[in-house]
């Protein structure tokens, strides 16, 4: 479950336009907004991303993706190390004479 934003995603957004249209420094207009400068220019970053100004960083739905993949790999992990345990398990039922 996502975690709920502190700042406004309008306040934000506002923010990252002045950043791009005033070539001012996201440090002063974190400033004058009110803004933490780091969350400002994660934000930034972040929307620089996925418009693709950056490509050398992964846009919002790149990470999803990445995400959920890392999710699926963990399960299918999960999954194999339970097939191997029961094939174990059923290999010493069948042959109760084969050393372990």
């Amino acid at each position: 479950m996502p975690r709920s934003r502190k700042y406004p995603v309008e306040l934000l957004d506002r923010a990252t336009r002045l950043v791009f249209e005033s070539g001012r420094p996201v440090s002063h207009v974190a400033a004058d907004l009110g803004l933490p400068s780091e969350t400002l220019r994660k934000y930034v970053r972040q929307v620089e991303a996925n418009e693709g100004r950056r490509p050398d960083l992964p846009t919002s739905e790149e990470r999803e993706e990445i995400r959920e993949l890392r999710r699926e790999v963990f399960e299918l992990r999960r999954t194999n190390e339970i097939l191997k345990a029961a094939s174990l398990f059923f290999a010493g039922e069948l042959d109760p004479h084969r050393p372990r």
